[in-house]
């Protein structure tokens, strides 16, 4: 009797250790939250998305974190004070001011760094990812990645780059670099327009959801490559990585070039203009870093940065974004639709 009590004193003395370890260990990381968090935020987006979205300047919602343990509920503005809403409803809620967000086709005058490649020039072939692409009817975006079905190889990237906003047909001529930076159709064709997700966009009384801006081109290993320029991230690998809060990225793109930035949304809804009106995209990625991304940049592939065991895996298709904040489409919700996965190494 006296050993099994000596036991369970010293058992209750190691519980009641521990339980000191754990709350003297100090807060949360800046990126950690509870699942109960998560879920609450989750089920009050999916309730006031819709209403919210209806307010004038009210441009999207996402989960993300306060930085003490707990899931918030983001929402997006296009200026301060456009929009007044409660502090809390069963979940914080923390107004973001992003600007609009808009599809990234190119600006006329794109970044440079002298001391980095170009990417808006040609390139002999095979040509690198990250660099100036189109349809002839497109300004320039970028090659997001090279990718494959395990027996043809194609070039990945967006609908309103590749595909045109829909108005691209099949076996239309894919460009490096885009018209915008001098591509000329024929002589600077590496490709031929094979499959995109067709967008949808918002009518006067209803916003079809989209879950992503893609399309892929015929190409060849001859005319392209699956590494970066010089100075950018090298090849992707070709497993995947799923979004999560504070997540590292790193992305190379035709204008901005090599860029870092950091994931500080999820399971975002979002409202995104483009050319032929606007857009509503269900279950984004919201990347937020200065510099991360500009006109142009549409199509790049957004890759891990320092993960361990893991670098360079893609986790995002970039598409859109405003001054502050970048959109990028879930990469394996990309690749299921087309039944490819990355090239990479």
């Amino acid at each position: 009797m006296k050993i099994a009590r000596l036991l369970r004193s010293r058992t209750a003395l190691l519980l009641a250790l521990l339980a000191d370890l754990l709350v003297y260990a100090g807060p949360p990381g800046p990126y950690d939250y509870t699942a109960a968090s998560f879920d609450r935020a989750l089920a009050m987006q999916e309730l006031v998305t819709e209403d919210w979205l209806a307010l004038d300047g009210v441009v999207g919602t996402a989960i993300g974190v306060d930085g003490t343990g707990h899931a918030v509920l983001k929402v997006y503005l296009e200026a301060p004070g456009v929009a007044v809403f409660p502090r809390f409803l069963g979940v914080e809620v923390v107004p973001e001011v992003t600007g609009p967000f808009r599809a990234l086709p190119a600006e006329p005058e794109p970044a440079a760094d002298a001391e980095a490649a170009d990417p808006t020039t040609a390139f002999p072939r095979p040509v690198p990812i990250g660099v100036s692409t189109g349809h002839p009817n497109v300004s320039a975006g970028t090659i997001g990645a090279r990718a494959t079905d395990g027996a043809r190889v194609f070039a990945l990237s967006n609908n309103h780059i590749v595909a045109a906003v829909n108005g691209g047909q099949e076996g239309d001529v894919l460009l490096q670099p885009g018209i915008a930076d001098g591509g000329r159709n024929p002589d600077d064709a590496i490709g031929t327009l094979f499959d995109f997700e067709p967008l949808e966009f918002c009518r006067t009384l209803s916003c079809p959801p989209n879950r992503i801006d893609a399309a892929i081109a015929l190409t060849t290993p001859e005319d392209l490559g699956n590494e970066t320029p010089e100075g950018g991230y090298g090849a992707p690998r070709p497993w995947t990585h799923e979004a999560e809060l504070g997540l590292a990225v790193q992305k190379y793109g035709r204008t901005t070039g090599h860029t870092l930035g950091r994931i500080t949304g999820v399971h975002a809804t979002i409202d995104v203009s483009y050319r032929t009106g606007t857009a509503r995209f269900e279950d984004q990625i919201v990347i937020s870093g200065d510099g991360f991304s500009a006109g142009g940049d549409s199509g790049s592939l957004v890759v891990t940065k320092g993960v361990l065991l893991g670098d360079r895996r893609p986790v995002g298709l970039l598409f859109a974004g405003s001054p502050s904040t970048t959109l990028a489409n879930p990469i394996d919700v990309v690749l299921d639709r087309f039944g490819i996965r990355i090239d990479g190494s």
